[in-house]
C-alpha cells in the first residue's frame, strides 16, 4: 500500500485529553506550555506512526469481504467464524490461570469489615448469579486453589480484588495520586465511595490492613506494572486506582507480586484479566492486531495490550475510530465493564 493510501486511512486524532494522563497529579497547577506541547506532538507522531503501520496490513485479514463478489455469503460466514476464534483468544473458554493461589486474604477482608459477608452473598443472589461452593469457601475459609479467571467468575473476582486493593496497606494508596487532594477527599473516588459492601466506613478501611506485605523488590515490580496497566474506562493507570477496575487490578497485582510473579507474568495476567472485564474493547484490539500483519491476540506482549497507547480511554478511542472507519466492527458485540459493585 502506498504512503498516500496509508495517509488516507490514518484517522484524524486529538490527543489533548492525554495531558491528564501525562501529569495527573498536577491538574490544578500551572503547566509548562512548551513542554506539554512537545509531549503532545510526540504522542501524536507515535500514534500516527503506529496506525499508519497497520494501514499497510489491515486488508490481510477479512479481505475476502471485498473480493468475493457472488461469494459474499461465504465471506460473511468466514468472518463470523474468524471473530469467534478471536473471541476465544480474548476470553479463553477454559479461563485464564494466574500463577498464584488465593491464600487467606479473603477471610481477613471479611474479619476486618471490608467485606460484609452477608451483603456480598446477597448481592450475587439478587443479580442472579449465586456464589458457588468454591467461592463461598474462598470467602469464609480461604483456599489453596489457583486463581483462574473465566466468564462465570470474572465479576466475583472483580469485587473480591477490589476489596483487597482498597483495604491493603500500600504506598501506592498512602503516598500516590489517590492522596493528591488530601486524606479527607480520598472517599470521593468511585473506587472508594463506590464500595458499598463493607460493614464499616470506607474512610476507616482505606489502606488500613497489612494483608499483603511486600519486600522492596516486590514493591518495585508492582509499581512498574501498575504504572503501565491502563483501562479503557478512563485515562488513568493502575497506580491511580480511582475506579473499581483500577483498584481491583491493584489488589490482584499485589497478590501476584507477593507470590513471586515477574513483571512479565503480571503484565500478561493484566492482559487477560482486563479482557474479561472489558471484553468488547479487548476484542476490538484483537481485530486490530489481526489486521496488522496477521498477528494473533495471544502473540502480543501483555505490556503492549494494556498500555496507554491502546488501552487507555483516549488510546482505545483512536483504535475504535480506525476500526469503524475501515468497517472492521460489524461482528463485534456491545459490552464493557461497569464501575459499580453490580
Amino acid at each position: 500500500m502506498s504512503d498516500q493510501a496509508i495517509d488516507k486511512d490514518v484517522p484524524e486524532m486529538n490527543l489533548a485529553d492525554d495531558r491528564k494522563n501525562e501529569e495527573p497529579k498536577i491538574s490544578h497547577r500551572k503547566r509548562n506550555s512548551f513542554k506539554n506541547n512537545l509531549r503532545k506532538y510526540w504522542a501524536v507522531l507515535a500514534l500516527i506512526t503506529y496506525i499508519a503501520g497497520l494501514g499497510s496490513g489491515y486488508m490481510l485479514w477479512g479481505s475476502s469481504k471485498a473480493g468475493n463478489g457472488a461469494g459474499g455469503g461465504k465471506a460473511a460466514s468466514g468472518e463470523h467464524d474468524d471473530m469467534g476464534a478471536l473471541f476465544d483468544q480474548v476470553n479463553p473458554p477454559d479461563g485464564y490461570e494466574l500463577p498464584i493461589q488465593y491464600g487467606n486474604f479473603a477471610p481477613r477482608l471479611v474479619a476486618a469489615g471490608i467485606i460484609d459477608y452477608a451483603g456480598f452473598v446477597k448481592l450475587y443472589q439478587e443479580i442472579g448469579f449465586p456464589l458457588s461452593e468454591q467461592q463461598i469457601a474462598i470467602l469464609s475459609k480461604g483456599s489453596n486453589d489457583t486463581v483462574v479467571f473465566n466468564k462465570e467468575n470474572q465479576h466475583f473476582l472483580l469485587n473480591l480484588f477490589w476489596a483487597l486493593g482498597l483495604a491493603n496497606q500500600n504506598k501506592i494508596l498512602t503516598e500516590g495520586l489517590m492522596m493528591r487532594d488530601g486524606k479527607d477527599k480520598v472517599v470521593n473516588f468511585a473506587s472508594t465511595g463506590g464500595w458499598t459492601l463493607a460493614s464499616a466506613p470506607v474512610a476507616d478501611l482505606y489502606a488500613s490492613q497489612p494483608i499483603i506485605i511486600l519486600t522492596d523488590e516486590q514493591q518495585k515490580r508492582l509499581e512498574e506494572v501498575a504504572a503501565g496497566v491502563y483501562r479503557p474506562c478512563c485515562d488513568n493507570p493502575t497506580h491511580f486506582p480511582d475506579c473499581n477496575h483500577g483498584m481491583a487490578m491493584l489488589g490482584m497485582l499485589e497478590l501476584m507480586a507477593s507470590q513471586g510473579a515477574s513483571v512479565g507474568d503480571m503484565f500478561e495476567a493484566a492482559k487477560y484479566v482486563n479482557a474479561f472485564w472489558f471484553p468488547q474493547q479487548a476484542l476490538e484490539l484483537a481485530v486490530l492486531f489481526k489486521t496488522s500483519n496477521n498477528v494473533e491476540f495471544t502473540q502480543v506482549e501483555g505490556a503492549q495490550v494494556v498500555g496507554k497507547q491502546l488501552f487507555s480511554g483516549s488510546g482505545f478511542q483512536v483504535v475504535h475510530q480506525w476500526l469503524a472507519k475501515n468497517e472492521k466492527l460489524d461482528q463485534v458485540p456491545d459490552g464493557g465493564g461497569s464501575c459499580g459493585v453490580k
